[in-house]
């Protein structure tokens, strides 16, 4: 009898860093299955959930724009090996939130999608990308039974 072929799931190591003071954060499981969703390569991520003071000085460090935006991702790609940084900047994820009429947890696990996805180089600086990284970021979301997040609502 001949063995089934197995669908060898990219593999992720994965450490949460929590220093925000908010509340209603995803728990560890959550991330994971959300970051999991989107690999097409083995990752080793650091995930870093911050506040604002944080997130403004990294955004103003790292990309010249002095305020805290919703996620930053810092790739460290080694030959065969990628790793990088994601932060999260919880209080522009809740404001966000709020403002676009969105679940919380639905928002972080689109914001969760759409860092892994930057972490392997999609990006969304001309409008060919953002269509391709817009359209798989959607079936992501519908394939973990969350809705559509750029439809309006």
């Amino acid at each position: 009898m001949k063995p089934a072929n197995k669908v060898v799931k990219p593999a992720l190591s994965l450490a949460v860093q929590y220093v925000s003071a908010a509340q209603n954060l995803p728990a560890r499981p959550q991330w994971r299955r959300w970051i999991k969703a989107a690999l097409q390569r083995d990752v080793s991520l650091a995930l870093r959930i911050v506040d604002e003071a944080e997130g403004r000085e990294l955004n103003k460090a790292y990309r010249g724009r002095d305020y805290a935006t919703n996620v930053l991702t810092f790739v460290y790609d080694e030959d065969d090996h990628l790793s990088g940084d994601v932060v999260i900047c919880a209080p522009v994820v809740a404001r966000e939130a709020t403002e676009q009429d969105k679940d919380l947890l639905t928002h972080y696990a689109h914001l969760a999608i759409h860092a892994a996805l930057h972490l392997q180089g999609y990006d969304h600086e001309v409008d060919a990308e953002a269509e391709e990284m817009e359209a798989l970021e959607t079936a992501l979301m519908l394939k973990l039974g969350y809705p559509d997040p750029y439809k309006e609502t």
